[in-house]
């Protein structure tokens, strides 16, 4: 259903290199194969170009998501809440932990689907089932202006 739904996004990666365009399409499509029911929210920033998965329209609900910017970046929010044996994960703060993509050849797909699986267990353990709204769309929840980023 919302994983057609690509025209926003594919508008809002217009001025990154084709090759980060490409590589955080496929990103998409991994996600969206693996969690057709969660909702996609999309927050067309100032300095990058954010998108994720969450069980409601709430962003404290997303539980793994894509930054591009110069690069892209793989990330879990609460990430430090999961359980990551290989020490993949990149991040010291107080939540979020991701790993650089450098191309879709070298991407852990297996290790992600694990560390996603954990997440979205996490996230569904912490979501009041009252805010549990999963509807498999795809929303754009803030666009910026100005914009600080490749080609703007």
């Amino acid at each position: 259903m919302a994983k057609e739904h690509n025209q926003d996004l594919i508008r809002f990666l217009e001025p990154f290199p084709p090759h980060l365009q490409t590589t955080a399409l496929w990103l998409r499509d991994f996600v969206w194969d693996l969690y057709p029911e969660c909702n996609e929210l999309i927050y067309d920033n100032y300095n990058a170009l954010a998108f994720g998965w969450g069980l409601s329209d709430r962003l404290g609900d997303v539980f793994c998501s894509i930054a591009c910017y110069k690069g892209i970046n793989f990330g879990f929010n609460r990430g430090h809440e999961i359980q990551d044996p290989e020490k993949m994960l990149i991040g010291n703060g107080n939540q979020y932990r991701y790993i650089k993509v450098n191309s879709t050849e070298t991407f852990p797909q297996q290790y992600i689907k694990q560390l996603l699986n954990d997440a979205y267990v996490n996230a569904l353990s912490r979501c009041k089932k009252d805010k549990l709204n999963c509807k498999g769309e795809t929303i754009v929840k803030s666009i910026s202006e100005r914009k600080r980023r490749p080609g703007a």
